[in-house]
């Protein structure tokens, strides 16, 4: 599962989202059980530090929890994976508006083509 880090971002934020997508994508079933620290920094070839760090932010914000003996899971919190989603999806959709508007659209342009791509995968 070794990942392409960018560099302009440090890598525990990288795999905060990584692990906030796929919690709010449903890859990762709710209540289920994460492999180990060192597991998974094996997984994503990083730092067990850098993925502590991590699977703590995690923690912070919810969407992990901790069981004394047994390990680390995803939340059984159906809400707030919910909320996450749609903050996720915001946080794209801003990402998507700075791109386009970096490249010369105006938000008229941006609207007209991102609609003139949803239509042409519905054709699909």
């Amino acid at each position: 599962m070794a990942n392409q880090f960018q560099s302009n971002m440090p890598i525990y934020i990288q795999l905060v989202n990584n692990f906030k997508h796929r919690i709010v994508s449903g890859e990762l079933d709710v209540g289920s059980k994460l492999e180990s620290v060192r597991d998974l920094a094996i997984s994503f070839e990083v730092n067990p530090n850098t993925m502590q760090r991590a699977l703590a932010e995690l923690e912070r914000d919810g969407l992990v929890f901790t069981e004394r003996t047994t390990g680390r899971f995803i939340t059984k919190d159906k809400e707030l994976i919910v909320k996450m989603r749609e903050t996720v999806a915001q946080e794209i959709i801003e990402q998507f508006i700075q791109q386009m508007k970096s490249i010369g659209f105006t938000d008229q342009e941006a609207i007209e083509l991102f609609q003139k791509k949803i239509r042409e995968g519905e054709s699909k």
